[in-house]
């Protein structure tokens, strides 16, 4: 009897006509769960007692998530070997979200998740730990599709790796991941003047709010097939996070500030080298200042974008 470790899984995602290989920390999960449905049913020797009945057709949204480190190498195409996962948590069309594939291989399985889209993009900017970015996500059928050799590629039709061939070699196999430690550069420009040196840490997340569409039918139900979710639409799109800062003589009368209109950027910047990685710009924003003490007195900046219109990677002046 032989063991399948998750540090062993390998993830990969197909969108399009590509195949993903990406590279996750061990924090990766997925599961799909089923709702019943409970009816009275009467015995043939006594019709006055009752007992519960069970009927189970109906599939729950599968759930999934992962954490990936942000690296420094980039494709053929100059974006980053993870910009993918940027672009499908968040390009929108008509309140629809890219859906993709979502393969996980095991040392026995292949598991096979359809209908796959990003609800939740979190981004921890601190000196301390690697840039990572933490993905949330669902989708409509989660089945085992094979064991630990099958054939994605054949099971997606696709004739290459492309874009990630070399020498006719999958390069997303046997590239390097580099990844790296920043540090967050935050600017608020409301009108006034704020100082925003001493950053301890920032969050930022991207957070779709999305419902699903059942797919139910009176026949399925009757034959006990099981049915499950057919689309999705997004009703609102968030943009949010947290800038944590030390409280210094300098910046000490911001403890009570808040506006309903600035415009804040995020930069994170390479710890070696001190050079731009990833940049985001919001605006219009609010925020909200809070004094939080402690051993060290800092003041934390609740912010959200206000205007979800543009796609996020628009937004974004670093990375992509």
């Amino acid at each position: 009897m032989s063991y399948s470790f998750l540090r062993e899984s390998k993830l990969y995602i197909v969108y399009g006509e590509n195949k993903y290989r990406i590279y996750t920390s061990s924090a990766i999960t997925f599961n799909q769960t089923f709702a019943e449905e409970s009816y009275s049913v009467k015995t043939l020797h006594d019709q006055s007692k009752m007992f519960e009945g069970s009927s189970i057709t109906k599939a729950n949204p599968a759930s999934f998530s992962f954490d990936v480190p942000l690296t420094t190498e980039k494709d053929d195409n100059d974006k980053h070997w993870e910009s993918i996962i940027l672009t499908l948590a968040s390009d929108l069309s008509s309140n629809i979200l890219n859906s993709f594939t979502m393969y996980v291989q095991t040392g026995s399985s292949t598991f096979k998740l359809e209908g796959a889209i990003i609800t939740s993009a979190s981004f921890d900017f601190i000196p301390q730990n690697q840039f990572t970015m933490r993905v949330e996500g669902e989708g409509t059928k989660l089945t085992r599709a094979g064991d630990e050799d099958f054939d994605i590629d054949a099971a997606e039709s696709i004739s290459s790796n492309a874009p990630f061939t070399i020498d006719s070699s999958s390069a997303e196999e046997f590239s390097t991941r580099t990844p790296l430690i920043v540090y967050p550069v935050v600017t608020l420009n409301d009108g006034t003047s704020r100082n925003m040196d001493n950053i301890l840490s920032v969050n930022l997340n991207i957070q779709n709010e999305t419902e699903w569409t059942p797919y139910e039918t009176l026949q399925d139900s009757l034959n006990s097939t099981t049915m499950f979710p057919s689309a999705h639409t997004v009703g609102k799109r968030i943009i949010s996070g947290e800038i944590r800062q030390y409280q210094t003589d300098n910046n000490v009368g911001q403890f009570d500030d808040f506006s309903t209109s600035t415009d804040l950027t995020i930069t994170a910047k390479k710890v070696s080298g001190d050079t731009d990685f990833f940049k985001i710009q919001i605006n219009p924003a609010m925020y909200t200042a809070r004094m939080q003490p402690g051993e060290v007195y800092t003041q934390s900046y609740d912010f959200r974008s206000l205007d979800n219109t543009d796609t996020v990677s628009t937004q974004i002046t670093e990375y992509i």
